[in-house]
């Protein structure tokens, strides 16, 4: 189970095999000192949580060495990390995620979910009794330590099989690690039969510790803090731009696709990593997408990056309506907007049918582009 942007982790590092070990917090502090990182209390303080999973993880036992029951060990207790944009939580996770050495996955839970779901239609074209038993086991065999990226649950399909798939992968001795940008009561929160998705919050906060990352500071928005998030005309240096923006935003990682099942449909963004997403115009208005689409969307990135939205008018009408659509859902999710455009907000679309509709989006998109903007809303966003 290795698509979907998820990193498989077999072989000690160098530093093992020669015997040496920092701890996450001395390896934190080097950062520091090499100003890799900025000091942040806050995220010093969740290190000690994550030392102890990493500790216990690479004390116990190796999978397969059952005791005379033929049962797995007890998996270690893991950590639920959940707070606002830009917390460094993402940066924690890799952290220890590299730092740790067990067979693990870091991977995003909107695509680990998607991976499931594809593998539960495969096994029920089996003929099993139980689907998600040998979905889970399968998962078991391959790692010891799950590292989720965002978990939020959406879907309706998702909610009604995670409790029973979580179960059966604590059975098995798997760890999971997760951050969240809500607190876990709210997860899945008004979702259609959200009572039947209770108990995997009782099973949450009964095998994670859940820990709030209360920093002050909001990476993300520091680092677009003053910087221009609205290029134009799109062209080679408006191109250039976003280049720039997104490798610092992503830091230089390879991307991944991020798969959404929206209403058992998948929306794809093909760049996408830690929170941030990109797309072009083209991509995400031109497709068959609507407003349950571009809500998943919304809830699952915190940056979105649009290339060549182009001038807007009759001639492309469909894809105009679908572009306020989209607009209006980033600004109530209080998603970072940065894009390139064929002309300013108030100029996008100048004639025909829909120009006094356009007016608010033009001036949500001027909105969205002020450095505090983002910061401004209730929702917490996740970092």
């Amino acid at each position: 189970m290795q698509g979907g942007g998820g990193r498989l982790f077999n072989r000690p590092g160098a530093r093992y095999a020669m015997g040496m070990r920092q701890s996450l917090t001395e390896i934190y502090d080097a950062r520091v000192a090499n100003g890799a990182l900025r000091a942040d209390a806050a995220q010093r303080a969740v290190l000690p949580l994550l030392e102890a999973v990493r500790t216990g993880l690479e004390e116990v036992r190796k999978p397969g060495l059952f005791g005379i029951f033929g049962k797995p060990a007890a998996p270690v207790r893991g950590l639920y990390l959940w707070g606002g944009v830009g917390r460094g939580k993402s940066m924690l996770m890799d952290l220890f995620c590299d730092a740790t050495q067990v067979p693990k996955r870091r991977v995003h839970f909107h695509a680990f979910m998607q991976e499931v779901q594809t593998r539960l239609h495969a096994a029920r074209k089996s003929g099993v009794a139980d689907a998600i038993r040998p979905v889970a086991q399968s998962v078991a065999d391959e790692v010891r330590l799950l590292c989720f990226d965002e978990m939020q649950v959406t879907d309706i399909a998702d909610a009604m099989i995670v409790g029973r798939l979580f179960d059966y992968l604590f059975e098995r001795g798997v760890t999971v690690v997760t951050t969240s940008n809500r607190v876990p009561e709210d997860l899945y929160k008004d979702g259609l039969n959200r009572q039947l998705f209770l108990p995997f919050i009782a099973m949450i906060r009964a095998g994670l510790d859940v820990h709030a990352l209360e920093s002050e500071t909001d990476y993300r928005q520091h680092r677009l803090a003053g910087a221009e998030v609205y290029f134009t005309p799109a062209g080679a240096a408006a191109h250039a731009q976003m280049n720039r923006l997104w490798d610092e935003l992503t830091g230089h990682d390879e991307a991944s696709r991020l798969v959404l099942n929206v209403k058992g449909r998948e929306v794809v963004l093909e760049h996408f990593h830690n929170g941030v997403g990109r797309a072009s115009f083209w991509d995400l208005c031109a497709a068959m997408l609507g407003p349950a689409d571009y809500l998943a969307i919304a809830e699952a990135v915190r940056v979105l990056m649009i290339d060549d939205i182009p001038h807007l008018s009759a001639g492309n009408f469909n894809e105009a309506k679908r572009f306020v659509i989209l607009i209006d859902a980033l600004y109530e999710a209080r998603v970072r907007l940065i894009c390139s455009a064929a002309d300013v907000p108030e100029r996008l679309y100048i004639e025909g049918e829909g120009t006094f509709e356009f007016e608010r989006t033009a001036s949500r998109l001027r909105e969205m582009q002020s450095a505090d903007w983002a910061a401004a809303g209730d929702t917490p966003a996740a970092g």
